[in-house]
């Protein structure tokens, strides 16, 4: 008889609540399960602390992805292109590729952190080995849930969120909203020297790309242009306060299984990264 082919369980976390969340929640039904985090070399100084955070409640170590290749390299690689949604070099070079790498031919199956009432679809292989799982879902777990399961672990949420930031990825990703970026300035500026680094023409071609489109990080640290920002920050909290108050019983109890407000600007981000 045929030895049966050993089926790999792979967890990808990403610094986010989601992915966190979703280990914790996964610890003692599988395992056998593998950790994993693909590094970008870029990350919030909070992302690294709270993966400890989680290894050591896990009692498992996290493998690091990308020990050797980080974004520079793509960077270089493409010709100087800052990474947009149109143009997502990053997600693949620096998530999927290794993420692949590291399952190679093997049989695996990769659990993704989507929540039950998350109207988007998660990262799908096309590589037939690899098969994604949705524990969230298929258990009917929603935000207040996924909450609930990092405060009472101790994991807690991830430290970024203490000073504005609503998802992991590096600190200069393109998804960030306006006062993010603002928030990244007041924070750290040097991370934000850095980002700013990356605006200039691409010495070998000549390309001119910036982190928010249609507008620089220059241009954006101006003064007048940061208190904007945070004006219409304030004003979109409070359309969306006024907004539920007038909301009826049946659906204010609908909308706390929903996730929270975002701004208007915006998107939803990268699945792989930001879980």
């Amino acid at each position: 008889m045929a030895e049966e082919k050993r089926v790999r369980h792979i967890l990808s976390l990403s610094g986010g609540k989601d992915s966190a969340a979703l280990a914790i929640y996964m610890r003692d039904r599988v395992p056998e399960m593998e950790y994993i985090f693909s590094d970008t070399g870029k990350e919030l100084p909070e992302t690294y602390e709270y993966l400890d955070r989680i290894a050591s409640y896990l009692g498992k170590e996290v493998i690091r992805l990308n020990a050797d290749v980080g974004f520079d390299h793509w960077y270089e690689m493409y010709g100087g292109m800052i990474p947009s949604n149109h143009r997502r070099w990053c997600t693949r070079a620096l998530k999927l590729k290794p993420f692949e790498e590291h399952c190679g031919d093997d049989e695996v199956v990769n659990y993704v952190g989507l929540r039950a009432e998350e109207n988007r679809s998660g990262y799908i292989s096309h590589k037939p080995n690899i098969k994604a799982v949705y524990p969230f879902r298929e258990d009917g777990l929603v935000l207040r849930d996924i909450e609930e399961i990092l405060r009472t672990s101790g994991v807690g949420m991830p430290p970024y969120t203490k000073w504005g930031r609503t998802r992991s990825g590096c600190y200069f990703c393109f998804y960030q909203q306006k006062i993010e970026w603002v928030r990244l300035k007041e924070t750290y500026p040097e991370l934000y020297e850095k980002a700013k680094e990356y605006e200039k023409p691409f010495e070998k071609t000549g390309n001119f790309f910036t982190w928010s489109q249609g507008e620089s990080l220059a241009e954006m640290e101006r003064p007048e242009r940061v208190e904007q920002i945070k004006r219409e920050h304030v004003i979109r909290i409070q359309r969306n306060a006024a907004r539920k108050e007038n909301l009826t019983l049946v659906e204010v109890f609908a909308s706390a299984d929903t996730a929270e407000d975002v701004d208007e600007d915006d998107n939803q981000g990268c699945l792989v990264c930001s879980l």
